[in-house]
């Protein structure tokens, strides 16, 4: 874009933004541009933040490569033009909005309310701060046409995002995503129509569907009469506190022992840098807890509580990323150990797999997560399935598989994302929660830890070890370097042959399978500057499986 062109650009931004803190900065912008440091600004406004899979995600800022309520605006617009298009009655079914406490997220979800009443499709706001599981389970309750969520979820406090999910309650997959984005081409982010506040197309829920999903976490419960052990709990600045003191209420669980310092929603998460379980030292606070109270599970959400990590004390030898030192009653020494993604689900897979029955199950989960669950599931005489990263797709096999007649009893991807009950067709770390607070309590009945069932998977199945590496670079040098590897495949990695060479352009992803049986995946990621490596092998040195992840990044 010529400097004047910019200029001209940002300037009529300026004109429209409605927020005085984001004309404040893009204003400061422009006039650096003027004195001829325009890297900036020319970075704001280098395209349009693109909507994909995942809705939108960036940093809250000027310019429409950000997060700003123009952006969000021409997203709704395309969103509501989409429906318009493509989904009988959506003006009368209507969709349904719900936010997160980040910054600016209400303003956010009040001008995608707007933008669709003046489009002439109802707008129904979820009251106050809301999970994210509890949006996705509301669509289908409300037969709304679609719902929107207005979060970034796990990503650094200076994001926001906008995530779409369709009338099944799942999120949207491609071509929706390609077929949005085309509408919000059509839109000029400067010149969206908005309906007043008041408009009659808009209307405040109250809490009765938070009530009815309440209502409906019971039913997770597989062995109800499995009383509760000490649970501790995090909600990690997020919107699930409050309402996982009531799920494990209506379950029959003492409310778990929480965090203080995290358990209120907070935008600017004073106490964490990067909120999202799997990332070292998020989970230390909720260590402090679990030491302190000697529990026997330590719980997280992330912050719109749509995922679920875990840790556990662990008496083996070795050190572990994630964990400090407490005792038992007996004075025994032990560490907290951070589970991995596939771990827990595997934990959940045994637990629901023993305590449901019919051959008409169905399990899935993702190409990056363990390939173990399809051995559990062959064990059970059950359906198994396999799909593309992204919890969305195992909502669309899900559904596909339903005309079937296979019924999904559990479905998980590695990155925490777990579904443990019919409804949402999305993760939630809300019912996972409760789940997991009863595989807890069985073991302990049983007289046994969590510990001990996994050992006992591996005794079983052989002990699965799985690994992860990110590299961070930008998108399209991820994308290229993936390309690279499909292209022209390595003979070798650290020393080990390469056996078959497996491709995914679907997801990206490219799969390497060494002599020996060793699993080694590529893809970019799909919400961060960054490419993701996987590795699993069965009966493997762990540190021989992480260097093989090394040698493969180069």
């Amino acid at each position: 874009m010529a400097e004047n062109e910019l200029l001209a650009t940002a300037r009529a931004w300026l004109g429209a933004e409605p927020d005085d803190d984001i004309r404040t900065e893009l204003d400061e912008l422009i006039t650096l541009a003027e004195a001829g440091d325009d890297l900036e600004l020319a970075d704001r406004f280098a395209g349009r933040l693109q909507f994909g899979t995942a809705g939108l995600r960036a940093a809250v800022a000027a310019g429409p490569m950000r997060m700003n309520r123009l952006v969000v605006r021409q997203a709704a617009a395309g969103l509501g033009q989409w429906l318009l298009d493509s989904v009988p009655e959506a003006a009368d079914r209507g969709v349904v909005i719900a936010r997160d406490a980040r910054r600016k997220s209400d303003v956010f979800a009040v001008d995608t309310a707007r933008v669709l009443a003046a489009m002439g499709i109802k707008a129904m706001l979820h009251p106050g701060l809301t999970p994210t599981p509890v949006l996705a389970w509301s669509i289908t309750g409300l037969r709304a046409a679609a719902g929107v969520v207005v979060t970034a979820s796990h990503n650094p406090p200076a994001d926001n995002g906008y995530k779409v999910f369709l009338d099944t309650g799942s999120q949207i997959v491609n071509p929706i995503d390609n077929e949005i984005a085309e509408r919000i081409d059509g839109f000029d982010p400067l010149a969206v129509e908005l309906a007043p506040e008041d408009h009659p197309l808009i209307h405040l829920l109250d809490t009765s569907l938070d009530d009815a999903y309440l209502a409906d976490i019971p039913a997770v419960r597989l062995r109800p009469e499995a009383r509760g052990v000490p649970i501790a709990y995090t909600a990690m600045h997020g919107v699930g506190g409050d309402m996982i003191a009531a799920a494990f209420t209506a379950a029959g669980f003492d409310v778990p022992l929480v965090v203080a310092e995290q358990q209120e929603p907070d935008g600017t998460f004073p106490t964490v840098s990067f909120p999202n379980p799997e990332e070292p030292g998020a989970m230390d606070l909720l260590f402090a807890v679990a030491e302190l109270n000697g529990v026997a599970i330590a719980l997280a959400n992330d912050p719109d509580a749509d995922r679920l990590g875990a840790a556990i004390p662990d008496t083996r030898a070795g050190t572990f990323a994630d964990s400090s030192d407490s005792s038992d009653s007996s004075g025994a020494k032990h560490t907290w150990r951070k589970l991995s993604g596939d771990e827990i689900g595997w934990l959940f897979a045994d637990h629901i797999l023993r305590h449901t029955e019919g051959d008409d199950r169905l399990v899935v989960t993702t190409l990056v997560s363990s390939s173990l669950l399809a051995r559990m599931a062959e064990a059970h005489g059950v359906h198994s399935a396999e799909t593309f990263t992204g919890f969305k797709w195992i909502g669309k096999i899900a559904t596909e598989r339903a005309a079937l007649g296979q019924r999904l009893v559990f479905g998980y991807e590695q990155a925490l994302g777990y579904l443990v009950v019919g409804r949402p067709l999305d993760k939630d770390g809300i019912s996972a929660a409760v789940l997991m607070a009863e595989i807890a309590a069985v073991a302990a009945a049983d007289g046994v830890t969590i510990q001990d069932r996994l050992d006992a998977i591996a005794a079983q199945f052989g002990r699965y070890e799985t690994a992860e590496l990110s590299v961070r670079m930008p998108p399209t040098e991820g994308a290229a370097w993936v390309r690279r590897i499909e292209a022209d495949p390595p003979t070798t990695v650290g020393g080990v042959a390469v056996e078959s060479v497996s491709s995914y352009p679907e997801a990206n992803l490219v799969r390497l399978v060494l002599e020996g049986g060793t699993r080694l995946q590529i893809r970019p990621s799909g919400t961060e500057p960054k490419v993701k490596l996987y590795g699993e092998a069965v009966d493997l040195d762990p540190a021989e499986l992480d260097r093989l992840l090394h040698a493969l990044a180069g």
